[in-house]
Parts: C-alpha cells; sequence; structure tokens
C-alpha cells in the first residue's frame, strides 16, 4: 500500500537570541550592524517514518520534545531545515486552538471565515453550519464574540470545523485536552467514524490512555529525537515507564 505520510530524515532548527533586548529599536539597530547573536536550537532531529492510509499515529513527549513541531511540519505550516515529508492527501490540521479564528468576530462569522480558508463556497458551508453548530454545542450563542468564549468552546467549535467532512489525513494538536468529558467521548465517537472511513490520523496528547484508545501505532518523542516507534501499547508502555 502507498504510504500517505512519509517522514523522510526530517531535522528542524530555529535560531534563537542569546542576546536581552529590550525594545524593537534596540533589535533593528543590532540587526542592521549585524551585532544580533543567535544559538541554534534543533527542535526536531533525523525523524524518519512512514504511515499508510488509515493509519492512526499517536505522538507522545514531555513538553519541549518536539511533538507540535513535528505535527507542524507534516502540515506543512513549516518547512524542515533538513529532510522532507510527503503527504497524499488533503490535509485537515487543528493543531493550535482558535488557529484561523477572528476572536472579534462571531461563531458564526468564524464557520465561514474557516470554511472560505478551506477553500469551500459560502453555499456549501451553508449546508454544513447547522451541523458544525449542533456538534459544537452552540446553538444558544452563535452570534457571541468569540473573545468571550471559554477555551472549551472554541475547541468545540474548532474540532466540529476541522471534522465536517472525512479528510484523507486529520492532525490534531492536544485538542481533546480541552472542553467536559461528554464532549471529549462524543470528539473520540467523530474519530472512530473517520479511521473507519479510512482517514489516516496524527494525534498528540499528554494522556497516554487517549493514544491507547485512538491510535494503532505511537511515536515517542523525546528531546527531539525519535525514541520509539511502533506499535501503540508496546510504545505506551515503554513511555510510561522511563518518561
Amino acid at each position: 500500500m502507498d504510504a500517505m505520510i512519509r517522514v523522510n530524515d526530517v531535522s528542524m532548527m530555529f535560531n534563537m537570541s542569546s542576546d536581552r533586548i529590550d525594545n524593537i529599536k534596540e533589535y533593528i539597530i543590532r540587526l542592521l550592524k549585524k551585532q544580533l547573536m543567535f544559538q541554534e536550537f534543533w527542535a526536531l532531529k533525523h525523524i524518519s517514518f512512514e504511515l499508510e492510509k488509515g493509519d492512526s499515529l499517536g505522538i507522545v513527549g514531555l513538553n519541549g520534545s518536539g511533538k507540535s513541531t513535528l505535527l507542524k511540519t507534516i502540515a506543512g505550516v513549516l518547512k524542515p531545515t533538513k529532510g522532507s515529508v510527503y503527504t497524499g492527501g488533503a490535509i485537515a490540521p487543528l493543531i493550535e486552538l482558535g488557529a484561523g479564528f477572528d476572536d472579534d468576530l462571531s461563531a458564526e462569522e468564524n464557520v465561514y471565515l474557516n470554511g472560505a480558508i478551506l477553500g469551500y463556497s459560502k453555499e456549501y458551508m451553508d449546508s454544513k453550519y447547522e451541523e458544525i453548530i449542533t456538534f459544537a454545542e452552540l446553538k444558544d450563542f452563535t452570534q457571541v464574540p468569540l473573545k468571550n468564549y471559554s477555551s472549551g468552546m472554541k475547541a468545540r467549535l474548532g474540532f466540529a470545523i476541522a471534522t465536517m467532512n472525512v479528510p484523507d489525513i486529520l492532525i490534531l494538536d492536544e485538542v481533546l485536552a480541552v472542553g467536559d468529558y461528554k464532549f471529549q467521548e462524543k470528539s473520540f465517537h467523530r474519530m472512530e467514524e473517520i479511521l473507519h472511513s479510512g482517514a489516516t490520523v496524527l494525534f498528540v496528547s499528554h494522556s497516554v490512555e487517549q493514544v491507547r484508545k485512538i491510535c494503532k501505532k505511537a511515536l515517542w518523542l523525546s528531546n527531539g529525537e525519535m525514541k520509539m516507534f511502533g506499535d501503540a501499547e508496546m510504545v505506551c508502555q515503554a513511555y510510561e515507564g522511563l518518561a
């Protein structure tokens, strides 16, 4: 079977300023004089793996291990410093809570804004609007600006939009950690439906139990390096024992 995702020797480096600069004027002056000092920080180091259609991968690791950076690289948000990423289909990424939202707009306006960003017509979003709002449990709050929403309400709206269709690849970063238990269970059922429809899912979570519940495979990152990749139960057991 052809790979849906192929990550080939990916490394990602960021330049981190080693100087303390208190204002933008000083930063610009040092930049023009080439006096800025940077330290290289490798967030990912030589990551390689493949996923086939219908695979579900949970990514685990401590804070700062490179999990979100890896998802952003696969989603095309970041270009790797070294190596390459291949994806074989349409991607629905839900990487950052509130990404693509305008907090000054209402939930209704943000649904159509996100639809436009994703390339859908107004007529198509009209056909999906009630389904999105119902799933997100926001019927009484559609005209409220998102700046007045709780983080859980934003998460519900973002998840409902990202999963309104069955994508080829669904990418989720800690989204299910926000919201009440009831909505988390409903989200799990939606993800199971997406998996049964043949989508490939990447899922970052600090909850090993969520990874066990959703994913067939797991990847353990530590300090930007791939410590283990394989069967989800096997990787989760090792991570619980040594993380």
